[in-house]
């Protein structure tokens, strides 16, 4: 079974030597995405709600890439920069990740300077 890289125009490129998501068998893994525009290279805001929006669009232009969709998504880990971002951070991600919720985990991490939150997700493609 081949290891297959998917990339995009429509999220931000890798800033190393990484794909942006990779399929094997039906198992798509997403890495880690921030919130940059892919069109400025700049992030797409200065609060946690609009950076992690931005991270959402960049998310599900990858999937789209691969054929999938958030509907195939079943973890996703999200690190924030800061405990007080928490609670806005949730909401946005309430508003925009619907049921049946994949599992999550977020953890508390130093992010480049600017960026508040980093989103990686893991998906199963097909039944």
């Amino acid at each position: 079974m081949a290891k297959v890289a998917i990339s995009t125009e429509n999220a931000p490129k890798p800033v190393a030597q990484y794909a942006q998501a990779v399929r094997k068998g039906n198992v798509l893994q997403i890495a880690g995405q921030v919130g940059f525009d892919p069109k400025t290279g700049q992030p797409a805001g200065t609060s946690v709600a609009e950076q992690t929006t931005q991270v959402f669009r960049n998310i599900e232009a990858v999937l789209a890439a691969a054929g999938a969709s958030m509907n195939d998504v079943v973890m996703m880990r999200a690190y924030l920069t800061d405990t007080a971002h928490f609670g806005e951070f949730n909401e946005v991600y309430n508003a925009l990740v619907r049921e049946p919720h994949p599992a999550r985990t977020t953890v508390y991490v130093g992010l480049p300077p600017g960026l508040l939150v980093e989103i990686d997700a893991l998906a199963v493609l097909g039944d």
